[in-house]
């Protein structure tokens, strides 16, 4: 049975840092693929960054590249999302995914159960 542990969201101002982090059990980090997914009240989920095979690939969405980072740590089977720069529309749950097909957010088959990033002004 696969699980997967969000943690590290909280509150911060605009230009701030967080750092998420995702705990997978069940579930091999360095051989699968893991997206970082975001859902902000009244919006559509967006999938913002995704990892393929413990980061031999990686990519972004257009509304967070060059200010978040997906990163991989093989040997904890844990994924981060490093997020800089942070704008008040970052404001979101965001959750960890597992096996999809990068961007595609309904291609995930795995979901964790989120964590609150909220950033002010």
């Amino acid at each position: 049975q696969v699980h997967l542990v969000e943690s590290g969201g909280g509150s911060v101002q605009a230009g701030g840092s967080l750092r998420l982090s995702c705990v997978a059990s069940g579930y091999m980090v360095s051989s699968g693929s893991m997206g970082w997914v975001r859902q902000a009240p009244g919006k559509q989920r967006e999938a913002v960054a995704y990892i393929y095979t413990g980061g031999a690939y990686a990519d972004y969405a257009d509304s967070v590249k060059g200010r978040f980072s997906i990163l991989a740590d093989n040997p904890k089977n844990t994924v981060f999302l490093q997020m800089s720069s942070l704008k008040p529309e970052d404001t979101a749950m965001y959750y960890c995914a597992a096996e999809g097909v990068g961007l595609g957010v309904g291609s995930y088959k795995y979901w964790g159960q989120g964590t609150q990033v909220t950033v002010s002004s």
